[in-house]
Parts: structure tokens; sequence; C-alpha cells
């Protein structure tokens, strides 16, 4: 029998389409289950920077600007209130010395205070003079009944032994030698009691003298510091130094405790720095800087600390170990590297705009065929005004964009274009 014949070019073209649409289902699934889904940017190269990363020594340390200070400031503050100025001997900007004569004021309650002092201290004065003089009066007083009575004590003791005697023979009556007798004990018995009082006198009257005396010291003492008050109206410098300001107007009154002005001892100097808060934990007395002054560095060491915060900084004091630069003027500035720990070795990666952007979690690390970047989580510790420290993330070698990333959205690749 004769059998039909298929045709065996319709067959083909089946199994070639059936075949073109596998490869392209199987094409589709693998690039919904496999395929690059990442965002994507293209940028110019040649407007980002790309840096290497390395490995070396990192000098934990921060850049900073310090203000020349004098070593120590001696504020000059009113001590009388009331006080005017009637002259000024020496104006500001000019050295002075201890003792010298700054300005001349004067305060007319205070001169009138001290009238009334003096005459107080010169009655109480008088008061322990006639104190003493009445004392010694009544002492001579007291000494001379006591002589009295003794000399009475005499005569009666006289009389009472010869009566002893005339009793015994009758010559004269009982009652007459008991008389004798009595006057004579009552008189030893005076004599007592005027030794007794006239001690106790004594100690009373020398009681009040010593309270006396104290007192009128006391306020001889007062009037010494009282008359230190009129000599201060003669306002002298109270150390060697420079005036460096002088807030007076001839004619002025001034309140007490007020600010005149101030002598900068000039002796050496010092350098005040204002440190963000960031630091404020890892700033200490002892750390050490360099200070940069017209080219030529100069150590310096923290000696003091300002615990307060404002806007954002805080304050320290630093001293001149070695030498102090030649020629330095207050209020010059100068550029301090101050270090805050000892080098060590470590992954770097140099600063850039990049940390802005990100906070230092990631950067687009550079794929080694050079053509595009992509986004990479990373772990930064230490930093200091060139580099970061890397802990994890990128290695030796790997190149990252370091610039701003402000433009680039959250994408995860950046193409490169240019090259």
């Amino acid at each position: 029998m004769d059998r039909p014949i298929e045709n065996k070019s319709k067959i083909t073209k089946r199994i070639i389409w059936i075949s073109v649409s596998g490869i392209i289902l199987l094409v589709i699934l693998y690039q919904i289950f496999f395929g690059d889904r990442s965002t994507k940017l293209n940028v110019d190269i040649n407007k980002v920077t790309i840096d290497e990363v390395s490995k070396g020594p990192f000098l934990n340390y921060i850049a900073q600007t310090g203000t020349v200070e004098p070593i120590q400031t001696i504020y000059l503050d009113a001590t009388e209130g009331g006080s005017r100025v009637e002259e000024i001997i020496i104006k500001e900007g000019n050295m002075v010395k201890e003792g010298d004569i700054i300005v001349i004021l004067s305060n007319t309650s205070l001169i009138l205070e001290i009238s009334n002092y003096e005459a107080l201290v010169s009655r109480t004065s008088n008061e322990l003079r006639q104190a003493r003089l009445l004392m010694e009066q009544q002492t001579l007083n007291s000494k001379s009944q006591l002589l009295d009575l003794q000399y009475r004590i005499l005569q009666q003791k006289r009389q009472y032994d010869h009566n002893k005697v005339l009793v015994k023979d009758n010559h004269i009556s009982i009652e007459e030698f008991e008389f004798s007798r009595e006057q004579y004990e009552l008189s030893l018995e005076k004599l007592e009691l005027l030794r007794e009082n006239l001690n106790q006198d004594s100690v009373f009257r020398n009681v009040q003298v010593d309270a006396l005396e104290r007192s009128v010291r006391r306020m001889q003492d007062n009037l010494k510091l009282v008359n230190k008050r009129l000599e201060s109206l003669n306002y002298s410098a109270p150390v060697f130094g420079e005036l460096a300001s002088l807030n007076l107007e001839v004619g002025q009154v001034i309140s007490r405790g007020q600010r005149i002005g101030q002598i900068n001892i000039l002796d050496s100097y010092k350098l005040r720095v204002d440190i963000d808060e960031y630091f404020i934990a890892k700033v200490s007395k002892g750390l050490t800087a360099a200070c940069d002054f017209a080219g030529t560095s100069y150590k310096g060491i923290i000696t003091k600390i300002y615990p307060e915060v404002i806007n954002g900084r805080f304050s320290v004091d630093m001293e001149f170990v070695d030498e102090v630069p030649g020629q330095i003027k207050i209020g010059q500035t100068s550029r301090i590297k101050l270090e805050l720990g000892k080098p060590k070795t470590a992954i770097l990666i140099p600063r850039g705009g990049y940390f802005q952007s990100t906070g230092g979690q990631w950067v687009y690390v550079i794929d080694p065929s050079g053509s595009f970047a992509e986004k990479r989580k990373i772990s930064l510790g230490s930093q200091n005004p060139r580099f970061y420290e890397v802990l994890e993330g990128i290695q030796q070698g790997e190149k990252v964009v370091t610039s701003s990333y402000d433009n680039f959205g959250d994408v995860d690749k950046l193409i490169f274009k240019n090259r």
C-alpha cells in the first residue's frame, strides 16, 4: 500500500521555533531569578575623584588653630565703691612695675569714715588710760587702808598683851580685858577681808584693762586696714607686666568690684585652642602638639582643659615645652597638630566628600575592570585630617570614589563614561 509522505521542512521549522522559544524562556527565567537587578547611573569618570586604599602608619592627630595669649592675666578691680577718677598716670599699652601708681582716685565718704574711726580709736585709748589711772588710784587707796589697819592691829595687840598681865593681877576688869581681845581679833578678821578684797579688785581691774587693751589693739589693726583703703585711692600695679587695658576716664565714678583693666604677665606665652566637642573624651592634660610659627615647629603641651562646651566646642590651654617662638605676639594664630595617640599600622582611606553623604557607612569601590563602581558597606575607626582608619569592608590596593555622592542618589552601581 502506498503511505503518505510527511513534509520534513514543516517538522524542522516547528522544532526550531520550539527550541528558540525554550531558550528565550530560559533567558527570561534566568534574568528573573539570577539576573543583575541593581540600579545604575552613568557617570563621567572625569568628574569624580578616585583614590587608592593603602596600608601604613596611622597618625592619630587633629589639626586645630591656637591663639597666642599671655601666660597669666591679672585683672584690676575697684576696691572702693563711689570713688572718682581724678588723674590717669599710666596709659594702657605701657609696661608697669609693681607699686607704680596707675590712677589717682578720690572718695569723700571714705575720708569721712576714716576720720570717724580715728576718733573712735582715740576715745577708746583715752578710756584705757583712764581705766589704768583709776586702777592705780584704787590700788594705792587699798594699800593705804591696809597699812592703816596693820598699824592699828599692832596697837591693839600691844594693848591686848598688856591687858593679859593686868587682868591677872586684878588691876583691870575682865570686861575691859575681853573688850581689848575682841577689838584685836576683829581687826585681824578685817585685815583678812581687806587683803582678799584687794586681790579680787586687782584681778578684776587686770581683766578690765586687758579687755580694753585688746579692744584698742584690734581697733588699731582695723585702723591700719582702713588707712590701706585710703592708700588704695592711689591705685598701683600689683605685679610687673604690660598694662593691657584701662577702662577709665577722668571724672568717672566707679563702683566696688568694677573691672577697670588688666595686666598681662609676659614672662611666657600660652595658646588657647578651641576643639570640637566630638574629641572631648580623647583630649586630656599632658597631650603634646606641634605648633607652627613662621614655618618652624615648636612643641606644646596641654596644661588646662575648660570643661564648658559652647557652640559645640570646648577650649584648652597649651604651654610651650622647650622654646618659645621669637617675636611672638598676643593674638597671633598658629596651626596646631594635636596628637591623640601613638602611631599604628592600619588600612587607610583618604578623606573626601563621600563621608558627608554616607556617614562613612559605605563607599563606591571600583571594579578591577575600571568600567564601573559598586556600593559596598565599610566600617571606619579613628580619623585624622588626611585619612580614616578602615576597620573592615575594603582592602589595601582597592580603589574607591572619594568625591561627594550627593548627585548619585542611592544607586548601586556607577557606570563610567568617557574612558
